[in-house]
């Protein structure tokens, strides 16, 4: 039996856009911020005072997750305000929900292949 797929899996997020997306949230402390400002929009001081390590430190995280457009950077006055970017968040989840189609139609597929008689079965 053999299957084919009619559409891409990424057509309305670019091979180069996932990477940034995925390998920004493949870090505990990005996700960790990430979280916090989809919750409520923070500033960069405001956030790293949550966290074990530099101010410089938690800049190069929320950087990351801005070049991946999880995040927005805003200025205010000598504030820089992080909100999450839901629509990047959306794009993601389309992404892996079109894997997760993908899984379960080869799921479909073997139990359709297990479910037919085998050659010389009489039942």
């Amino acid at each position: 039996m053999r299957v084919t797929y009619n559409h891409m899996v990424v057509d309305w997020i670019g091979q180069d856009e996932a990477d940034q997306i995925f390998a920004a949230l493949a870090d505990a402390t990005r996700r960790d911020i990430l979280t916090r400002v989809l919750r409520q929009e923070a500033s960069v001081s405001r956030l790293a005072e949550r966290y074990p390590m530099s101010f410089a430190a938690v800049q190069k995280h929320v950087a990351v997750l801005e070049r991946a457009t999880l995040v927005t950077k805003e200025r205010r006055g000598r504030e820089q305000i992080v909100r999450g970017d839901v629509g990047t968040i959306q794009a993601a989840a389309r992404l892996l929900d079109e894997y997760e189609e993908i899984w379960r139609g080869r799921i479909g597929r073997i139990e359709d292949l297990l479910a037919e008689p085998l050659p010389g079965d009489v039942s």
